[in-house]
């Protein structure tokens, strides 16, 4: 037997988290009643359905995605804007972005349909690094520097201390290009700690999520994760070491 929220995100309908949240709000059956309660544990016989709709077990897949500008990090828009599930038109399988980029931030981006790796990726008690190359407003300052490398102070907490090497400096331009690692993933987090420092990101690109780059893709591109890969990023997530 598996508990309820897992047998959902391992069918790719949504994260763990996000299952536990269907289940809460009346959205789930199990043989044909709602059930509410998070410590339900389900058979393999037992009929589990989402708003109505019988849930199947899809083969895993796993890709990274160069996102471009203007693009949602969501499966669908209430807007009718561009998201990351639209440029998989070809994939047959029910893929989900794992954390998200802002509308107009570019990069490396996760999308799959497995729920259990996407909680192991984005869960804060796993530190997987993502790198950020960022234009600001100004020549940043050694002073602003050493602040975003001890973590600075948001309104929603201090961030954990960060990586951060300047690119280059153009005083003509009054630009500054820097790169920046995090391991958290809190919303707008990377813009909102340069604006804690005095500057204004400009333009933002995700240049690495752990090992794994945009090398080789354009803007748009995607291509699957090899089975190796997706091996070592559990293993960066849970040990912070990659696997072999």
């Amino acid at each position: 037997m598996e508990r309820l929220q897992k047998v959902i995100a391992h069918a790719g309908i949504a994260s763990r988290r996000k299952a536990e949240q269907l289940i809460l709000d009346g959205q789930v059956k199990v043989n044909g009643k709602v059930v509410r309660e998070l410590g339900t544990k389900v058979t393999p016989t037992d009929r589990v359905e989402v708003d109505n709709v019988k849930i199947e077990q899809e083969d895993k897949v796993y890709f990274l995605l160069y996102k471009p500008r203007n693009t949602i990090s969501a499966v669908t828009d209430d807007r009718g804007r561009d998201t990351v599930v639209d440029l998989f038109k070809q994939v047959n399988e029910r893929i989900f972005p794992v954390g998200r980029l802002d509308f107009d931030t570019t990069g490396a981006l996760i999308l799959t349909n497995d729920g259990e790796f996407a909680n192991v990726l984005t869960h804060p008690k796993y530190n997987v690094e993502k790198t950020y190359i960022a234009t600001i407003n100004g020549l940043i300052k050694r002073e602003e520097i050493r602040k975003l490398e001890r973590g600075v102070m948001l309104e929603d907490g201090k961030t954990a201390p960060a990586k951060v090497r300047v690119i280059s400096s153009d005083a003509k331009k009054g630009k500054s290009i820097v790169s920046l690692t995090i391991h958290e993933g809190r919303n707008r987090q990377v813009r909102r700690m340069f604006e804690a420092v005095g500057y204004r990101v400009s333009k933002l690109k995700r240049e690495q999520f752990g090992f794994l780059t945009t090398y080789g893709l354009n803007a748009g591109d995607w291509r699957e994760l090899t089975p190796h890969e997706v091996k070592q990023l559990r293993a960066l997530a849970q040990t912070g070491k990659i696997g072999k």
